[in-house]
């Protein structure tokens, strides 16, 4: 397994459009898509470098707490870049916490010794670059 880029970073937040702000409208980062609860950022150089997940009501109540959710690593374009990463992980003894089927990547998670999450993902769409919003679609199984 090799890093290619690092590729994104999630944040939970208290306030979307708060928070949402300060990344637009004081640093410069252009949104590419929102829906409520959520908004993603980019620079260009992919679909996104930042997400922006609200949590409050019901998420805080199960202890989802404001601060990183999980950075992402690009690990290639192929769904056997990603089986490798699944064969690194398991040969090392490291955790896999799920797997998952984001339309333009497909992802591996893992927890650093620390418990950071961190997404291994590969690229396996361009269509973010006609449409942004198809990086806001629902999760799906990942099948192997």
């Amino acid at each position: 397994m090799n890093i290619k880029e690092l590729g994104h970073v999630v944040l939970y937040v208290t306030d979307v459009e708060l928070v949402g702000s300060f990344y637009r409208d004081v640093l410069g980062f252009r949104v590419v898509a929102a829906q409520k609860g959520m908004m993603a950022f980019s620079g260009g150089r992919t679909h996104h470098e930042l997400l922006l997940v609200e949590v409050g009501g019901e998420k805080q109540k199960r202890g989802v707490k404001p601060g990183l959710y999980h950075i992402g690593f690009k690990i290639g374009t192929t769904k056997e870049d990603l089986k490798d990463a699944i064969t690194v992980l398991e040969r090392k003894g490291k955790p896999i916490g799920g797997f998952a089927d984001h339309y333009v990547t497909q992802s591996v998670y893992t927890m650093d010794p620390d418990g950071n999450e961190v997404e291994l993902y590969v690229d396996v769409s361009d269509e973010w670059k006609i449409d942004p919003s198809v990086i806001m679609r629902p999760t799906r199984k990942l099948n192997f």
